[in-house]
């Protein structure tokens, strides 16, 4: 009988670890953040290399303090998406990551999927928005936008503790 009495308290020690783990990396750790003004949506000029507001409505974004990575957002806009591939720097190799499946605005699968079939167009928003970190802003032709944070070739070297690339700043360089 200590056995099963064991035994039981074993799987239920487990289940709620196992519960409290998930309930903390889906819901915890974000918080819901509602549009702050023009600077929401940022994109890279070709012209100046400086970051110019985007014109947007709807916008909504989650973020969390425990990982630089975890930043999402999705907005409208009226802008020609060519206008825009004319205006500002695209993002070679974007690869949106997924969200929590509550945040369901942003789509990973289906933004990567219009990234790849020429739907949608990649752009730099802000280069070290954390040390090895860029800001990725994604447009689709309709005028849905999305925003997540990807890691760069600095950030990849330097996390896998590899010599960083010659063209990278410092760590303390990055913002």
């Amino acid at each position: 009988m200590a056995g099963k009495f064991l035994g039981l308290v074993i799987i239920m020690s487990a289940a709620f670890v196992g519960g409290a783990v998930y309930y903390l990396q889906i819901y915890h750790f974000y918080e819901m953040k509602g549009a702050s003004g023009q600077e929401d949506v940022l994109l890279n000029s070709k012209l100046t290399g400086r970051l110019e507001p985007l014109a947007h409505t709807n916008f909504t974004s989650i973020d969390a303090t425990s990982s630089p990575i975890r930043y999402r957002a999705c907005f409208k806009t009226d802008l020609n998406p060519q206008r825009l591939v004319d205006e500002y720097r695209q993002y070679a190799g974007a690869e949106p990551l997924s969200a929590p499946g509550w945040f369901d605005c942003f789509d990973a699968k289906a933004i990567g999927a219009a990234l790849g079939n020429g739907k949608a167009t990649a752009f730099l928003g802000q280069s070290n928005v954390q040390y090895g970190v860029d800001r990725v802003v994604a447009i689709t032709e309709s005028g849905s936008g999305y925003i997540w944070h990807q890691i760069n070739k600095c950030g990849d070297a330097v996390f896998n503790g590899r010599e960083k690339p010659e063209e990278c700043p410092e760590a303390s360089e990055g913002k």
